[in-house]
């Protein structure tokens, strides 16, 4: 399968803010947004190019793929299910988003980072309901419970982001408990309670076309 193999920092320099990719590192003055707050290249820091309506389209469109990880292809299908979904497609398409396995570890607090999340449900660390679940793209429903298998709760990188994150800043719709490693979908988010500075409805405009 494709996936981005490059320094994550130029990511959040091309967007022009922290996407939150590198865990820990993100909250430090290590953090490349801290140290160069332009975009990459040679001629990034000199840049004086007019954006257009269909720049800003794009620019929305990529930095929500990046937060989440997530393909063109990949991407798009999700745009797809979401316009045939009743309610604002903007709203739907964050919802799906928001609902996949691997963000719900990251936003529980169990891995420091989304790519990191995607790596512990892939080596079958997480379970949902009671079973192994090592698709990071499944979607979950309201009432799911998902939980760090207890053969794996001693695993460094689980504990340490357990101890600096986890159940920290939880939005509504989520619940934690980090003495037994669980985490359950209380019910599915609304724009207003999800904490990502997206404007969606550029993308749909980017889409729409």
């Amino acid at each position: 399968m494709a996936r981005y193999v490059g320094a994550r920092c130029r990511l959040c320099r091309r967007e022009g803010e922290k996407l939150f990719l590198k865990g820990d590192r993100c909250h430090t003055d290590k953090c490349a947004m801290e140290r160069r707050a332009y975009p990459p290249g040679e001629h990034g820091r000199d840049r004086r190019i007019k954006v257009t309506n269909f720049g800003l389209q794009l620019r929305e469109k990529q930095k929500a793929r990046r937060i989440y990880g997530i393909l063109e292809k990949q991407f798009r299908n999700y745009f797809h299910q979401a316009a045939r979904l009743p309610g604002a497609t903007g709203e739907n398409l964050l919802q799906i988003l928001e609902t996949r396995l691997d963000n719900l570890v990251f936003r529980l607090g169990f891995a420091s980072s989304r790519p990191q999340a995607r790596q512990l449900i892939r080596h079958g660390h997480v379970s949902v309901n009671g079973r192994k679940l090592d698709i990071p793209s499944a979607r979950l429903r309201a009432g799911d419970v998902i939980s760090v298998r207890e053969s794996s709760r001693n695993i460094v990188p689980i504990e340490h982001a357990v101890e600096t994150r986890g159940g920290r800043d939880l939005p509504e719709w989520l619940a934690a408990n980090t003495k037994t490693y669980q985490g359950q979908l209380l019910s599915l988010p609304t724009r207003d309670t999800i904490p990502v500075t997206v404007q969606e409805n550029l993308i749909v405009e980017l889409y729409s076309k």
